[in-house]
């Protein structure tokens, strides 16, 4: 519980300039220090699919299409769920690896709120200087 208030208390009271709005999309140009580019995120099953396949909303993101294998094995083994175990294993896999990927953005744009900060403060202090 302690971390949680601490990364609550930081980000809404004592910096609130540097805490990234994760309700709103990055502000920073996501190829910034990627000389060779980055791989693009691709959604695997289109809305309509989803539609089709009764994805809940907590399960539409880049791992529905695991979702979706994983939920017809169920289907197709209704009394040896067993046997879809690998499914659901790859599934919870991709969503742990789309949580860290997400959380690594979190803390992308709060080095970069910091760093533009540091500039504009340092930039303040030589215009005020001299």
């Amino acid at each position: 519980m302690g971390g949680h208030m601490t990364r609550a208390i930081d980000a809404q009271i004592l910096n609130p300039d540097v805490a990234p709005d994760y309700r709103n999309a990055p502000k920073f140009d996501p190829m910034l220090g990627f000389q060779n580019g980055r791989k693009e995120r691709v959604m695997m099953v289109s809305a309509e699919d989803m539609d089709v396949a009764k994805v809940p909303l907590r399960h539409r993101g880049y791992c529905a299409h695991l979702y979706i294998e994983w939920r017809k094995c169920m289907q197709d083994h209704f009394f040896m769920t067993s046997k879809c175990g690998h499914s659901k294993h790859d599934f919870e896999n991709c969503e742990f690896e789309d949580y860290v990927l997400r959380m690594k953005e979190y803390e992308r744009e709060k080095r970069l709120l910091k760093r533009q900060k540091r500039i504009r403060e340092k930039q303040l202090r030589e215009d005020i200087g001299g």
